[in-house]
């Protein structure tokens, strides 16, 4: 199944569309459910001292982002997981958001490696999705990450019946999970996105990109929704970093600033989608409405089933393929929300295209490699 970049404003059409009475007061991201890993008998990673605790951190950097959500927008209700050290199981963290008809949902939580290793470090985002990775040593990774955090379903009581049969250290599940990825991934990247792009400002050293993962909250949440990992507790700068009150608070400013970015595209996304609507209900004209969306979808379509491509710029506005930013290459033009993405020195060899981008950062320095597959762009470590 192909996910099409304009899925988002496609289903928030065809919801408009069945309800003609829906007050234009009620659209707009409006609820946002923070997630704080972890909690209670659950402490998550532990520094090797055993004085820092990921639980206490996540919960520490979590009430700040809340804080600076609830003061700039008091009308989107903010809402926690958790505000105290208690343990929360996984279905319920996800049912929460679903019950309070969460526009967003962002888990919190701060890695770690088993062992003595202390090498690994920074921060890295992860969506819901099939980790395709096999043969990179990411792969290993994003599997080292995904079951650390899943395994605390075993924390829980009855925890088989809960996860029909669930269990993050039984590779069919693996299985299982790759098939539940759905219609929200393309928001959920977004979002992705913007947080990866804000956390560049510190306070770590190192961006270790965007994932797709089976995380057991994400499958289980029916929203738009990322799992942070801020940071290395087992790598001694990371964790000098997480200790310090102004670093936190960078990184929840950082948060938040992403936040602020993806509200404004949502909000702006859904009032477009309303307008469309009402004017289509007006005109009586369905069949109008449907070849509408057939055309957006074709032309945001891939011809290749995987290709890698360098991202020079991200744009709310439709730009010509003569302008001079471009400097004279030809681009590949994806939407996502309201942002034109616009990409040059395609390739479908991964090697040839880390060499070509290598040329173009020459000229865009903050150009960045993506592999682009099932119309959806993964930013590519170099």
């Amino acid at each position: 199944m192909k996910f099409k970049s304009n899925i988002f404003c496609a289903v928030i059409a065809a919801t408009i569309s069945l309800s003609a009475s829906v007050n234009a007061q009620t659209l707009g991201l409006k609820t946002v459910v923070i997630d704080p890993g972890h909690g209670g008998k659950d402490a998550g990673a532990v520094s090797a001292d055993k004085k820092t605790m990921e639980k206490s951190i996540v919960l520490d950097i979590s009430k700040k982002l809340r804080d600076k959500i609830s003061s700039a927008y008091p009308g989107v209700k903010v809402l926690m997981t958790r505000d105290d050290d208690s343990f929360v199981e996984l279905n319920n963290r996800a049912r929460f958001a679903t019950n309070n008809n969460a526009d967003l949902f962002i888990s919190v939580h701060i890695n770690s490696v088993d062992g003595k290793r202390t090498a690994p470090n920074g921060y890295s985002v992860h969506i819901l999705g099939p980790s395709n990775d096999k043969n990179k040593d990411t792969y290993a990774f994003n599997m080292e990450v995904c079951k650390k955090e899943n395994e605390v379903i075993l924390l829980e009581e009855d925890y088989s019946t809960t996860y029909q049969g669930f269990d993050p250290n039984n590779p069919e599940s693996d299985i299982y999970l790759r098939l539940m990825a759905n219609s929200y991934r393309e928001q959920s990247l977004i979002f992705a996105q913007l947080v990866d792009d804000k956390m560049k400002k510190g306070p770590f050293t190192k961006d270790n990109g965007i994932y797709q993962n089976n995380f057991a909250v994400l499958r289980l949440a029916s929203m738009p929704a990322v799992l942070l990992e801020l940071g290395f507790i087992s790598n001694p700068n990371d964790l000098t970093q997480l200790r310090k009150e102004s670093a936190r608070n960078n990184i929840a400013q950082n948060l938040f600033e992403a936040f602020c970015e993806y509200k404004s595209f949502y909000d702006e996304s859904v009032g477009a989608v309303k307008e469309k609507a009402q004017r289509t209900e007006n005109n009586d004209n369905v069949q109008s409405a449907t070849s509408e969306v057939q055309e957006t979808r074709s032309a945001f379509s891939v011809d290749e089933s995987c290709i890698y491509a360098t991202q020079v710029l991200a744009s709310s506005k439709d730009m010509k393929p003569d302008d001079p930013y471009f400097l004279g290459y030809t681009y590949k033009k994806m939407k996502s929300g309201k942002l034109y993405k616009y990409y040059i020195g395609i390739s479908t060899d991964l090697e040839e295209a880390k060499k070509i981008s290598r040329d173009i950062r020459k000229k865009y320095p903050d150009a960045f490699l993506v592999k682009i597959e099932n119309d959806m762009a993964l930013r590519v470590n170099q």
